[in-house]
């Protein structure tokens, strides 16, 4: 199983590289297919992992990369990046399938850029190894930087510019604390390790536990993104196609809230807890904000990019409570955002071609009216968003609040309205946009086909987990005690 690991990791970008050698036609089905291929691999995963987590990582492979410095080849699969693996297999199929049914400049260059860009992100999740963590994290921006500046929309210079302004701060930050933590927690006599079970064995002191703990936040909030570090999102959710859209928000935003559970967490549980405080702030701050200027905007992609912001907010909110409850609410609420943001920016994308290319609320209006299938789903997708009693997303938020709660009451209560307003915004953009008048020039119309392919199995999925969400509670379990284990055994010493 850990050589079937590598495979899935490693298959997208070898068919990445296969498609510069064929025809463009041929190019974009042979990625769907590998992108396919990674998502039976992840089927594959659910069923054989434990199914009350077990604990621990499976399917560890080791090898040595770079002895001298101490970096190996480490991956595995734990209760914590085995739903993050699968979000990224479930959302890359419908993104790709989008994809396909579109014409581009340079298609193989294109759908080349889309398989090294899932093999980084697997790359990122499946990681065992700090060092090659920073690997992986570094190496998605490279193809997300040719995705949004060579076919983009909009400024997409200016956004490829604060996108990679930003990201790029943020890794080298990452990258100066990773050597710096690596080797402040190199015991005496030893041989520098960058593996996480050596440094959560070996941690570093509490004082140099606390400026690489700032570091190490700086890079993931500016991936989340989070308050006061998104200034790259407008731009950039503008800018993106929709297809690279759906990977932008559904999947690589994940990847930092996943470094705060895997790396800061458990390495560094001093600093998590001194700093507890301050990224409660932020997170509640991120909540508020995102909700209030998602009500507030017309463009609909920034609807969805501040609500995105906002629920990343209550992800960092289960993260910082440090608390089993708020873990496990984080951990399912990072696969529910994944699940809900896909489907609403590929409604977004057809609202447009009913709207004459327009994704602004003040040209939409009375699409429900001939697109009952377009206004079910989307209502259903709404519904999630809002979390909506019965959804897993409810589930999530629930168990992030009854974390806080516990933990820091006052920071709790001013989170809850984030849930309030939630509903205010979704609920606006979904009348704005389906019901209404019919505003000038849009076309009432029902989806096609490749619409349906793309849209419906997603929200196949949100209703899958919504009746079931055990599925991922069960598993996760074990993994999310570990995460604060260390955190709050600190909180008893002192």
């Amino acid at each position: 199983m850990s050589t079937i690991i590598a495979i899935g990791i490693f298959l997208p970008l070898a068919a990445g590289l296969l498609t510069m050698a064929l025809p463009g036609r041929m190019a974009r089905w042979l990625l769907l297919a590998s992108s396919v291929a990674v998502l039976v691999f992840a089927v594959v995963m659910i069923a054989k992992f434990p199914s009350h987590g077990g604990g621990g990582v499976h399917w560890a492979t080791k090898d040595n990369w770079i002895s001298e410095l101490g970096i190996k080849y480490s991956l595995g699969i734990n209760g914590l990046n085995l739903w993050l693996i699968v979000l990224t297999a479930v959302l890359w199929v419908p993104a790709t399938l989008a994809a396909c049914y579109r014409e581009w400049d340079r298609p193989r260059l294109f759908f080349f850029n889309l398989g090294l860009a899932q093999t980084a992100v697997l790359g990122a999740f499946c990681a065992q190894d700090l060092a090659l963590f920073v690997v992986f994290f570094d190496l998605m921006l490279v193809p997300f930087y040719f995705l949004i500046g060579g076919w983009g929309g909009g400024d997409r210079v200016r956004a490829t510019t604060k996108f990679v302004i930003y990201t790029l701060v943020g890794s080298l930050l990452m990258l100066a604390a990773a050597v710096a933590l690596g080797v402040l927690s190199t015991p005496s006599g030893g041989h520098i390790s960058f593996e996480y079970s050596d440094l959560i064995a070996h941690p570093a002191s509490t004082g140099s536990q606390y400026w690489i703990f700032l570091l190490f936040a700086a890079a993931f909030l500016v991936k989340m993104p989070a308050f006061p570090l998104h200034g790259w999102m407008p731009d950039a959710y503008t800018s993106t196609p929709i297809p690279v859209l759906v990977l932008l928000s559904g999947v690589l935003s994940k990847v930092g809230a996943y470094g705060f559970l895997a790396i800061v967490l458990p390495i560094m549980p001093d600093a998590s807890r001194h700093f507890q405080e301050l990224m409660i702030a932020i997170a509640v701050v991120s909540i508020l904000y995102g909700s209030v200027l998602a009500f507030s905007q017309d463009n609909t992609r920034l609807v969805v990019g501040y609500s995105s912001v906002a629920q990343l907010g209550f992800i960092t909110l289960g993260i910082f409570a440090l608390d089993p409850k708020g873990t496990q609410g984080a951990i399912i609420q990072m696969l529910n955002h994944g699940l809900v943001v896909a489907p609403l920016f590929l409604i977004i994308g057809a609202l447009a071609a009913r709207s004459r290319g327009s994704e602004s609320l003040r040209d939409m209006g009375g699409t429900a009216f001939r697109a009952p299938v377009l206004a079910a789903l989307f209502l259903i997708v709404a519904l999630a968003t809002l979390a909506m009693p019965g959804s897993s997303n409810f589930a999530g938020e629930l168990l992030i609040l009854f974390g806080i709660f516990d933990q820091k009451l006052a920071f709790g209560i001013v989170a809850s309205v984030g849930v309030v307003l939630a509903a205010v915004y979704m609920i606006r953009f979904y009348q704005r946009s389906m019901h209404n008048r019919v505003a000038p020039g849009v076309e009432s119309r029902d989806l096609a086909l490749p619409d349906l392919a793309t849209i419906v199995p997603v929200v196949g999925v949100i209703l899958a987990l919504s009746i079931y969400p055990q599925i991922v509670l069960q598993r996760s379990e074990p993994t999310a005690n570990s995460i604060v284990g260390s955190t709050q055994q600190v909180a008893v010493v002192r």
